[in-house]
């Protein structure tokens, strides 16, 4: 399989630009985290990849031909878990995943059995969704995503609400699958993107700031990540950008990225989330520059 976002830009009717001139390719097998803080365009694209959206220029191929033109085509390959899911609160969980499965065209029961078992609910399977928590639910959403082994998997947000324990085995799961398909994964926990994915996006204000590997965008941050023990009344240092900060007996020792490190603050080797801090930062910092 096969998907092509070219030149892709997405204006709601309210005016709102969400995407502006997306271009990137995926290709099996390949797992891709896509990440970018809140508003960047991630649900929005997601959309458009599933022609849930119609975008307002440019154009998404599924092999070499036009996304749109081919939806049944698309669904009956696609496992997607948006962001905000609706489930059927009278409905048990096998009623829910065999619906679902209906949907989708998988006749064989196994793969029901079998995303029940991947997702913990084997035991969950006569109780009501409604009557569910909040962590159970997500893997009701996981499960119908994985469901019939789908070529392309979209996931926004798939371990929100999951115990870091849950987490884990769930990112080893979209793994695993990952080997013989696409995984899209878009996420806030830059942990599972750098334990998992294979390629990294970094998506702000609509436009991507970066397409490569995680070792890629680490290698930019060199040099641009650094510690200092900080106290109460000091002055931030100019033009960086706050990752972290704990309190000390001696101050705050404060992590921070910037272009340029101040003398006095020892460098520290970057993270996948100082990278990716990092990468907004600039791309902020440069909007600043243009406006002044």
């Amino acid at each position: 399989m096969k998907i092509d976002v070219k030149n892709v830009t997405m204006i709601y009717s309210s005016g709102r630009k969400a995407l502006s001139d997306v271009s990137f390719s995926l290709k099996s097998p390949e797992f891709v985290g896509i990440l970018g803080p809140n508003g960047a365009g991630k649900s929005t694209l997601m959309k458009l990849m599933t022609a849930g959206l119609k975008e307002t220029k440019g154009e998404i191929l599924l092999d070499d031909k036009k996304l749109l033109d081919q939806e049944q085509k698309l669904k009956s390959r696609l496992g997607y878990l948006p962001q905000t899911f609706g489930l059927f609160d009278e409905l048990t969980v096998w009623q829910f995943l065999d619906y679902m499965a209906a949907l989708k065209g998988i006749k064989d029961k196994a793969e029901i059995e079998w995303a029940m078992e991947q997702t913990g609910l084997v035991d969950r399977r006569k109780i009501r969704v409604g009557n569910l928590s909040g962590g159970q639910k997500q893997r009701v959403g996981i499960a119908q995503a994985i469901m019939g082994h789908p070529e392309l998997m979209i996931l926004d947000e798939p371990t929100v609400g999951l115990d870091p324990e849950e987490r884990v085995r769930f990112r080893n799961i979209f793994s695993e699958m990952s080997s013989e398909r696409i995984v899209f994964l878009s996420t806030h926990i830059v942990d599972d993107v750098q334990a998992v994915c294979n390629r990294v996006l970094v998506i702000y204000g609509g436009s991507i700031l970066f397409d490569g590997s995680p070792a890629g965008l680490i290698e930019q941050t060199v040099d641009h990540v650094g510690s200092y023990i900080r106290k109460v009344d000091d002055i931030l240092p100019k033009d960086c950008e706050i990752v972290s900060k704990i309190n000390t007996r001696n101050g705050v020792l404060t992590r921070i990225v910037a272009k340029e490190l101040p003398d006095y603050v020892d460098r520290c080797e970057p993270s996948l989330e100082d990278a990716y801090l990092y990468c907004i930062h600039n791309s902020v910092k440069r909007e600043d520059e243009h406006e002044g």
